[in-house]
């Protein structure tokens, strides 16, 4: 009878959670940055809170200001200019003011002669036909980048909804997060040195991804956004978000978006300002990751970068942007709950008997 009390009520347990869970899967995005939002914060919420330990709610008040002001609110004027010049640009590949063609068909024409007459030599390319292929493809592209920017000002009310649950939350994270954990990890059916296992890498985790991919995303966004507005390029706002968008990814970095375009200065003329989009894009962008990651991410995180790497499309396929940090957590999770299970089991080796005779 014990049995089979206890096997309903895991089955009861098991449903309501799944209830619970689809009920708050629409704001699965607030809830997500709230977590990550105060385990980034936390060293700051405890000294705000060691500092006046008999004010719980006014330290998380003030730790709240404080993420508000050094971060939120510069996202939201950054959005806003983002979402302003990708309408621009938008607008501009409709009307016929930016000719994709045009542009890719001034690259094609600078080519060197003999690369040209190589290629048409062993029908490796058509010139016109490439022509039409990549402008229709660079178009494409172009016009979706744009778009996507422009329905980030679209969803205006429901990113509003989305940012209230977000603080809200974060508020009461702060304030009691420390009693909301412990009860979390009594809840788990594990042993206590597991348990303190899983969180503390999921805390790992979590602040290295946000430190080592997220800030040194935007560091290279935004370094190449200066360089494009230096430069006096086009859109240097929306440039600078797709490069920050291509560093978050292992494997592909801001060199897709910078390395094209000092090409196209190049090929068309503007040799200087190639040479120093060249220079600055290796010399600075390029040793912003390979400096500052090692220092920001540490050496505790130990997961290979192809398990990265396809965890982190699988996270952005599944979640949208969110996939970022939930693709790395999940693997990250699924490594340590295996190496705990290899933990526990036996060695064969050692296990198995000499069967050997004497030497």
């Amino acid at each position: 009878m014990r049995k089979f009390d206890d096997v309903g009520f895991a089955a009861l347990l098991g449903v309501v959670s799944l209830l619970f869970a689809w009920i708050l899967w629409p704001f699965f995005g607030a809830i997500l940055w709230a977590v990550v939002t105060a385990i980034v914060f936390a060293p700051v919420n405890e000294r705000v809170t060691r500092a006046m330990p008999d004010k719980p709610s006014l330290a998380a008040v003030i730790t709240l200001l404080a993420i508000l002001l050094i971060v939120i609110l510069p996202f939201l004027a950054i959005g806003a200019s983002l979402v302003s010049q990708g309408a621009e640009t938008y607008a501009a590949i409709q009307d016929g003011r930016i000719d994709v063609g045009a542009l890719i068909g001034r690259v094609i024409a600078s080519l060197p002669s003999w690369v040209t007459d190589f290629a048409a030599r062993y029908g490796i390319y058509n010139a016109d036909d490439v022509q039409t292929r990549l402008a229709s493809w660079a178009t494409a592209s172009s016009q979706s980048i744009a778009t996507r920017a422009v329905s980030i000002g679209q969803g205006t009310a429901g990113f509003v909804i989305s940012l209230g649950v977000m603080l809200y939350l974060l508020f009461f994270l702060m304030r009691d997060g420390g009693r909301l954990i412990r009860r979390i990890a009594n809840g788990l059916p594990l042993q206590p040195h597991r348990r303190r296992a899983l969180l503390d890498r999921f805390t790992l985790v979590v602040r290295a991804t946000v430190k080592g991919g997220i800030l040194i995303a935007l560091l290279q966004g935004a370094l190449g956004g200066f360089i494009f507005w230096l430069l006096g390029l086009p859109s240097p706002l929306l440039w600078a978000a797709l490069m920050a968008f291509l560093s978050l990814v292992p494997a592909v970095g801001a060199g897709l978006v910078w390395g094209p375009v000092a090409i196209y200065l190049l090929a068309t003329g503007s040799i200087w300002q190639g040479f120093v989009l060249i220079g600055f894009g290796v010399m600075v962008i390029g040793l912003a990751d390979n400096v500052l990651r090692p220092r920001l991410v540490g050496k505790d995180v130990k997961l290979p970068d192809y398990l990265i790497l396809i965890s982190t499309l699988g996270g952005i396929e599944i979640f949208g942007l969110n996939g970022f940090v939930v693709g790395p957590l999940i693997a990250a999770m699924f490594v340590t709950v295996w190496q705990m299970l290899a933990e526990t089991l036996p060695d064969e080796e050692e296990q198995t008997p000499d069967r050997g005779g004497p030497d």
